[in-house]
């Protein structure tokens, strides 16, 4: 049997990455820079493809522009102090650094000479830290240093290279700890701002889920005018009609027929949501390889079949999670006329009203937060919501029985 070529998975390459020109393009020309005057926020929902947008077509374009590329997923540890992001920075760094020469003194030998020995040591994750620690002055100005450094080594050792990207994925996970009066956000933001406007050519590339950019701007308002936006959507007909198709290049013709026959069902059924196609065109491939002949006749009740199996695997285990009173709300929040997009608090208390599970401006908020704490929803900084489950609203009134 052969291997199917459709990929799910969290994060894994699909052997056909469709749509996302515009994005390359903006990328190339963030890398035209002379000087950095814009990074690059990549966000999304999960399952749009950022992270292999960012690990595979990014970075090989980063790569062709003479940029060296360093990548990191941020973990919650990162931002637990302004020690741990320097950490995490100087262990990127060392990637590229760790075999370039650093001279850190000269000593004069005993004797009648004048030929002082040059002391080299290399600029590793060990050389970074205890120079960081030797440094005047607070954690941003000791990292300028060692990065004001790592630039200088940079273009006596590789001055073919233009700078570095810091490629960060999961990047919403940063945040400034107001409590433990720790402030690594802030931090990354302070530095890298002060580098580039001294015309040091390290560029963050931050990828993240949409919470990502408020955080930042409400960290450090300079951000807004920081950073390019790219939010990666549903791809377009054409776009998933290449995503579902190019992967069989090499099989069968019978078994691409099939896949063209199911092209708009599919499309239909996904939105053109990419986890989505990938998933069901998973199953077909499994279903049409291990099948016997009379395809034709029992395909008119795959998409059923398929779309029930996405169900239990993709969106039960999370309606499980959910209290009685949390899924009243969300099937409140499928029936607004923009439940795909963007909605209020005031639109959800409306339609509520018509329903037998009425909410009042309070209790709403409330259970939006608690929603929002189970990455149920999200909300922007204009104070507007949008569910974060792809198609969780069409899941809702199918599993509730009413129509669109």
């Amino acid at each position: 049997m052969a291997d199917n070529p459709y990929r799910p998975g969290a994060a894994h390459a699909p052997p056909y990455l469709a749509g996302r020109d515009a994005e390359r393009r903006e990328f190339s020309r963030l890398l035209k820079q002379t000087q950095v005057l814009e990074n690059l926020v990549l966000t999304g929902i999960r399952g749009v493809g950022k992270t292999v947008l960012m690990r595979e077509e990014l970075r090989k374009e980063a790569i062709k522009n003479d940029w060296f590329w360093v990548t990191s997923d941020i973990s919650e540890a990162v931002s637990i102090s302004e020690e741990h992001l320097v950490t995490r920075l100087l262990t990127d760094l060392n990637t590229l650094s760790g075999d370039w020469e650093y001279t850190v003194g000269e000593r004069h030998p005993l004797g009648f000479t004048d030929h002082p020995e040059r002391r080299v040591i290399h600029f590793n994750y060990e050389t970074m830290q205890v120079l960081f620690e030797h440094q005047p002055g607070l954690v941003a100005d000791k990292l300028k240093r060692i990065l004001l450094i790592a630039w200088d080594l940079m273009q006596q050792h590789r001055p073919n290279q233009k700078g570095i990207v810091f490629a960060w994925d999961e990047a919403q996970n940063l945040a400034d700890r107001d409590k433990d009066k720790q402030y690594p956000l802030s931090l990354l933001l302070d530095v890298f701002s002060s580098l580039q406007s001294q015309g040091v050519p390290f560029m963050l590339l931050l990828t993240g889920l949409p919470p990502l950019f408020p955080k930042l701007v409400a960290s450090r308002t300079f951000a807004e005018r920081m950073f390019r936006v790219l939010a990666l959507g549903n791809l377009s007909r054409d776009e998933s009609r290449a995503a579902i198709i190019n992967p069989l290049e090499k099989e069968p013709k019978h078994l691409k027929d099939a896949f063209v026959r199911f092209d708009g069902p599919i499309y239909g059924l996904t939105k053109g949501y990419p986890y989505f196609i990938q998933f069901w065109c998973r199953e077909l491939y499994d279903y049409l390889t291990s099948a016997s002949p009379q395809v034709d006749e029992q395909g008119e009740d795959l998409p059923h079949r398929i779309s029930r199996k996405l169900d239990m695997d993709f969106f039960d285990g999370r309606w499980a999670q959910l209290t009685d009173r949390q899924r009243d709300l969300l099937s409140v929040i499928a029936r607004l006329k923009n439940s795909a997009g963007e909605f209020t608090v005031q639109e959800i208390v409306e339609t509520s009203k018509s329903t037998e599970q009425a909410f009042s401006n309070s209790h709403a908020n409330q259970m939006l937060t608690a929603l929002f704490n189970k990455g149920m929803v999200f909300k922007n900084r204009h104070g507007k919501y949008s569910l974060a489950v792809p198609l969780l609203d069409e899941y809702i009134r199918r599993r509730m029985g009413f129509a669109d």
